[in-house]
């Protein structure tokens, strides 16, 4: 597949009906390895870098413009570090390089490994809401997830590197921008992402199996936060490339 299609050669949209991200901190050596060359990791209190699962259900995904019946609903949880890159103009950006990305919907699969580096890969997810919960549950995928909500006075995960929850909000996601790498041609993709009122609230977890996370290529893994967000227009802008020089 030519490299040119699958950087985001378009704008697209979505509704986020709910976001669910649970931050886990490790050393910084755990990560390091997994990012390229162009990136760096972005840490906290000169120790800790952090991975995101990040449990997204959409609904209408469709390229920007198009009307909403041409979209395509889906739940997606993505696995993303946090990282910092540096443009060739010297302006240091915040975001995310994914290593892994699964769905419920082989559509979405197919159209996500066809136009983004996401590695996308079908599973079976259940999500459930009440008032107070939310639960996410994948037997293939080894994720049993469910928190509670609504709960402003809600204690962060015990063993957080964070002292509250502001300082946990920093790591929250998404950030503005997603980088994905081209070692061949030392090009780095940059995908903007652009929300309204997005205003994470905390989350109390009742439990957190992450078989990802909990395999043996992540040890120290500690949870430090869980945010929601719910009823969210997004759009990524269509993607840009840039030359490194590093």
């Amino acid at each position: 597949m030519p490299f040119s299609l699958k950087n985001h050669p378009f704008g697209v949209e979505a509704f986020f009906q709910s976001s669910l991200v649970l931050t886990y901190a490790l050393p910084e050596e755990q990560l390091k390895e997994l990012i390229p060359e162009c990136l760096t990791l972005d840490t906290f209190g000169n120790r800790w870098a952090f991975l995101a699962v990040a449990m997204v259900k959409t609904q209408h995904l469709r390229p920007k413009g198009f009307p909403e019946w041409m979209g395509h609903d889906f739940f997606l949880t993505g696995y993303r570090v946090f990282v910092r890159y540096t443009t060739r103009q010297g302006k240091r950006l915040r975001g995310l390089y994914i290593l892994r990305s699964e769905t419920d919907q082989w559509r979405m699969k197919l159209l996500g490994n066809l136009f983004t580096h996401y590695n996308y890969s079908a599973t079976d997810i259940a999500f459930s809401r009440t008032s107070d919960t939310i639960g996410v549950y994948s037997e293939r995928s080894d994720l049993d997830i469910a928190v509670r909500v609504n709960t402003p006075d809600a204690a962060l995960p015990v063993g957080s590197p964070f002292r509250d929850w502001k300082e946990a909000r920093r790591f929250a996601g998404p950030l503005p921008f997603t980088f994905t790498w081209n070692p061949e041609t030392k090009e780095v993709l940059i995908i903007e992402g652009v929300r309204q009122n997005w205003v994470p609230g905390p989350a109390e977890v009742i439990r957190s199996k992450v078989g990802f996370i909990g395999n043996s290529r992540f040890t120290g893994a500690t949870l430090a936060s869980a945010f929601l967000v719910e009823n969210i227009p997004y759009y990524w802008k269509k993607g840009e490339l840039e030359k490194w020089q590093g």
